[in-house]
């Protein structure tokens, strides 16, 4: 690291970090009664780091996506999530995540996250640099696969050929 340059979380210790913060105050507070599919607020940015907490109704998907520069960490709150890691010929890698669980990922990592079970789910997220942009896949009618480039304020979905 560079003289000046803020440290870099990996993985790892963004795991470790998003369990601590899913217990706190700000977290807590996120209380969402809606029937939107997804609601997500950014909960702070700071110059190693940003956190959000999301809301995931019955058709929650965020379509495959990666996360630009930033390695992440999921924590789950309530409910289940879904999150399918995508394979080069093969399946994606399926696990479902419950209450009190959580993964991480790099930021090369492609997945999607999609909402599982019977009740809305509260995840937190941490990502290390700052999340500001993604990428968004989209897979063509003739099989090639597109990287687009979005933005982190952007709702993620999946995306269907034109």
């Amino acid at each position: 690291m560079a003289h000046g340059e803020a440290p870099i979380l990996d993985p790892e210790e963004l795991q470790t970090a998003v369990a601590v913060l899913a217990d706190s105050e700000e977290v807590a507070s996120f209380a969402v009664e809606t029937t939107a599919s997804r609601v997500y607020r950014e909960l702070f940015t700071n110059e190693v780091m940003s956190a959000w907490v999301i809301r995931w109704g019955d058709s929650a998907d965020t379509g495959f996506h990666d996360h630009d520069i930033s390695a992440g960490a999921v924590h789950v709150l309530q409910g289940h999530v879904r999150e399918e890691r995508l394979a080069v010929g093969g399946e994606p890698r399926v696990r479902v995540y419950g209450p009190g669980e959580s993964f991480a990922f790099e930021a090369a990592d492609i997945h999607r996250v999609t909402h599982a079970g019977d009740q809305p789910a509260l995840t937190v997220h941490l990502y290390s640099p700052p999340l500001r942009q993604m990428g968004a896949y989209l897979i063509e009618r003739s099989g090639l696969l597109r990287r687009l480039t979005i933005s982190h304020e952007e709702e993620l979905r999946p995306l269907a050929p034109a």
